[in-house]
């Protein structure tokens, strides 16, 4: 006989959980402030001079992108202690994930880096700015508004990704959530919980990201009134000017 009393019963998982999430959050923070002020000098080494250096900062760009993050864990906590290097489950989850989240955070701040026209610095070179003044005082704080929204994403990214730090027994989410499934045996309730919790976390992070994208973008999607459309001036090349008050219009 089936049993769907996992419909009503488990909110009551939540707080066997909350000690595991308070994990999460730790891992995904140290993780984010070590990583991305990494990923800040990946991405400057990768445009480096230097043919040695440059290469360097790509390899482990590359490698932190490409490796998947399950196999960065058991690297770090499996594989280094073959060479000397013994590291307990949490600061090897901490180091992986600061890996993963250098990797992923170079790329982003590299592109918006680049995205910056070109003018920009033309100006600043006509206003006599050197190039670190130029980069520190123009194109640095630009590149911060187009930043910050997927640096935002990539936090909510990593707070997921820390569920995978309990195949190496750190006592997050979804290892406090597998012990009390194997207390109660009521695993669909408590993963069901689990879900919860993450959700809590991720999804006003979510909203949040979408706000800093359309705040920094410096501009709002124009608003309807009245259920009438906005209209342009559309000049046809294969007719003659219309007179003024008779400009055909589309809506857009």
């Amino acid at each position: 006989m089936n049993d769907y009393s996992w419909l009503w019963d488990w909110p009551a998982h939540v707080p066997n959980l909350l000690p595991g999430l308070a994990v999460a959050v730790l891992l995904t923070a140290v993780s984010c402030l070590i990583g991305y002020p990494l990923g800040f000098l990946l991405a400057l080494l990768s445009d480096a001079r230097s043919r040695g250096v440059r290469w360097l900062a790509i390899g482990i760009v590359e490698i932190g992108r490409g490796v998947p993050a399950l196999v960065l864990l058991y690297l770090v906590y499996r594989g280094l202690p073959q060479i000397g290097v013994l590291l307990d489950a949490l600061p090897a989850a901490i180091v992986a994930f600061t890996l993963r989240a250098a990797a992923y955070s170079a790329e982003m701040i590299r592109a918006s880096i680049a995205a910056i026209p070109r003018g920009q610095s033309d100006a600043a070179d006509a206003l006599g700015l050197g190039g670190v003044d130029r980069f520190r005082f123009v194109i640095l704080p630009q590149a911060a508004r187009v930043s910050i929204p997927p640096l935002v994403t990539l936090t909510i990214t990593m707070f997921h990704i820390t569920s995978l730090a309990s195949v190496i027994t750190v006592a997050e989410i979804m290892h406090a959530g597998y012990l009390s499934g194997a207390i109660s045996w009521r695993y669909m309730s408590v993963y069901i919980a689990a879900a919860f919790v993450y959700a809590v976390i991720a999804i006003p992070g979510a909203i949040l990201a979408g706000r800093l994208e359309r705040r920094l973008a410096g501009g709002r999607r124009p608003r309807r009134r009245g259920g009438r459309s906005r209209a342009t001036p559309v000049v046809r090349p294969d007719r003659p000017q219309e007179p003024a008050g008779r400009i055909e219009s589309v809506s857009v």
